[in-house]
């Protein structure tokens, strides 16, 4: 199963690059946040945004960020599985 996960910025590691440090559940990976820049959106630290394949593909807010991974978590196994794989993953 692939799902959209949010994560939090935590620091732009490559800015040329658009690379960004997520936090998803504590497991920090880098993202390409080049996107949400094609969108005219530009991501800074704090900033929640939905993570699929290693893409942000859109910001949201904290409080859909929670709803979200609060639906994720009861889905058990799926999400687990997600943040596995989301672990073995690398943006560089």
């Amino acid at each position: 199963m692939c799902l959209g996960i949010p994560g939090q910025i935590v620091e732009l590691v490559d800015e040329p690059n658009q690379i960004a440090k997520v936090d998803v559940s504590g497991v920090r990976r880098n993202v390409n946040v080049g996107l949400l820049a094609f969108e005219g959106e530009h991501v800074v630290p704090g900033d929640w945004v939905l993570i699929h394949v290693g893409f942000a593909l859109a910001r949201i807010d904290e409080r859909d960020a929670a709803a979200a991974l609060e639906l994720l978590r009861g889905l058990g196994a799926p999400y687990e599985q997600e943040l596995v794989e989301f672990e073995g993953s690398r943006v560089e």
